[in-house]
């Protein structure tokens, strides 16, 4: 005859599951370890190196033994050593130089002149140069502190090797007599004795000759 036990022991055998074996510690399945075997090492990343993409626009500067990378290096020289800033540059051969003064007493040096490629374009880049390098309003009459400029730029030129041209003399002459007529039409007493060379007019005819 059958007891309640043997109707219910079935039933908890089915829901109860029997306990797993226990593996030894460090144990690892065969198929586990012919997989690690297996598997190929994953190579080591590559160090990503940053795309360069090629310039665009404009050449970089000449670093060549170039008339061309020579006017370059004079003229970085030259802005650092005086602190100069350059606003803008001309395509015409004409230019300016002035500085700012800021409430906090910080002053810029400023100039517009024509970049230097060659004689004519490098005389009056410097002559702007010279402006701060001699100071403002040092030398009076006005004419006078040209004078002393173009003299800067010119000096400056012999002492880095820049060909000084025929036209860049007359340029200079003209500049100075033009600088002394307007002095004398302004009513100046008398001419500075540096100046007095450039009371003659210079020889246009000479300057299309030196163009030619």
């Amino acid at each position: 005859m059958l007891t309640l036990w043997d109707l219910i022991d079935p039933l908890l055998s089915r829901l109860v599951p029997a306990p797993k074996p226990k593996l030894k510690p460090n144990a690892i399945a065969p198929i586990a370890r012919a997989a690690i075997a297996i598997a190929p090492a994953r190579p080591a990343p590559r160090s990503r190196q940053p795309h360069i993409s090629p310039r665009r626009g404009k050449s970089p500067p000449p670093t060549d033994g170039s008339m061309e990378a020579k006017y370059d290096a004079v003229a970085k020289q030259l802005l650092d050593e005086h602190r100069i800033r350059v606003r803008k540059w001309r395509k015409s051969m004409s230019g300016i130089a002035w500085f700012v003064t800021y409430q906090d007493g910080t002053r810029v040096n400023l100039i517009e002149a024509p970049r230097p490629r060659g004689p004519m374009s490098a005389a009056i880049f410097l002559h702007e140069i010279g402006h701060h390098a001699i100071g403002f309003n040092v030398y009076k009459p006005r004419c006078l502190e040209e004078y002393h400029a173009w003299r800067w730029s010119l000096e400056a030129m012999e002492r880095h090797g820049l060909n000084i041209t025929d036209a860049v003399r007359l340029r200079m002459h003209r500049s100075l007599w033009y600088g002394v007529q307007k002095a004398q039409r302004r009513g100046i007493k008398k001419i500075p004795v540096e100046l007095e060379p450039f009371l003659e007019k210079p020889n246009f005819a000479r300057r299309r000759t030196a163009q030619t």
